[in-house]
């Protein structure tokens, strides 16, 4: 899985630039969205990260990454997308520069040779990442293996939503292979998602008051996860039942759930009996 094999990928339409969106975000993250990052990892996994090895499945900006390393584990972070190898490294060098307990580098979920040669960790990592694989069954496969016993599994994976799954995959998979497209895609996007919250804000006199508190959640921006939304391509769903039924079966039990009835993720803590 080499950056030539991304590349390639990217020229054809059939991978977005995950990273290159992750770079702009970088501008964005202050001291408040980190925090809120933290927030978002202690109360889903339900207590301190110190002492723990963390993997980062897919780390993106790297803003879990640096989450995790913050609440005291010892990290390993990689990614597919070189732009996003690049984030993380540079949160490394911003914040933990020649720190040997937070590791970055370049690789893939679908390559079990590499996730054998990692060994197993106490906290594994991969929000909103494995659905974008073009191969989602083998992605969840591969991530129960390097989650140590009694350890943790964190995985987002999009909410199937049938035949409105199915004109948002046209969706990414349009901006993705039009560059003239992308400019309106996003925009009607944006409206189509979010009209009723604007509209909410300005009835109640307090107009984008959700926006300027978007980051509160998990410390993201409301720009660049638009971005992510509507370009993240390749793209797969699945039933929250069909997760929990994955899982169980590889001897993980569900510890907590969260759940959406939109085309948002679904969130889950397993743990490995």
């Amino acid at each position: 899985m080499s950056s030539s094999q991304h590349a390639a990928e990217v020229a054809s339409g059939e991978r977005f630039e995950f990273g290159k969106n992750w770079t702009h975000f970088l501008a964005t993250l202050n001291d408040a969205r980190i925090r809120a990052a933290e927030r978002s990892l202690t109360e889903m996994l339900g207590g301190n990260l110190a002492g723990k090895r963390f993997l980062d499945v897919g780390s993106g900006s790297g803003l879990f990454s640096l989450a995790a390393r913050r609440l005291g584990a010892s990290v390993h972070s990689f990614d597919y997308d070189p732009h996003s190898v690049a984030c993380t490294q540079e949160l490394h060098r911003r914040y933990f520069s020649g720190d040997t307990n937070w590791r970055v580098e370049a690789g893939s979920v679908l390559d079990k040779d590499y996730l054998a040669g990692l060994g197993t960790f106490d906290v594994v990592y991969s929000w909103g990442v494995l659905h974008h694989t073009g191969q989602m069954w083998s992605a969840l496969e591969n991530v129960a293996a390097s989650v140590a016993p009694y350890g943790q599994l964190f995985i987002a994976i999009y909410n199937d939503q049938g035949t409105a799954s199915r004109r948002w995959a046209w969706v990414k998979r349009t901006y993705s292979r039009s560059r003239l497209l992308r400019w309106p895609l996003l925009w009607a996007s944006f409206w189509y998602g979010n009209w009723r919250w604007v509209a909410k804000d300005i009835l109640c006199l307090r107009p984008f008051h959700t926006l300027h508190h978007y980051a509160e959640g998990r410390g993201m921006s409301v720009w660049h996860d638009l971005v992510d939304w509507v370009g993240g391509y390749p793209f797969e769903v699945a039933r929250p039942e069909d997760i929990f039924d994955f899982y169980r079966g590889r001897g993980f039990t569900l510890e907590r759930l969260k759940t959406t009835n939109s085309l948002g993720c679904n969130e889950f803590v397993f743990r490995r009996r």
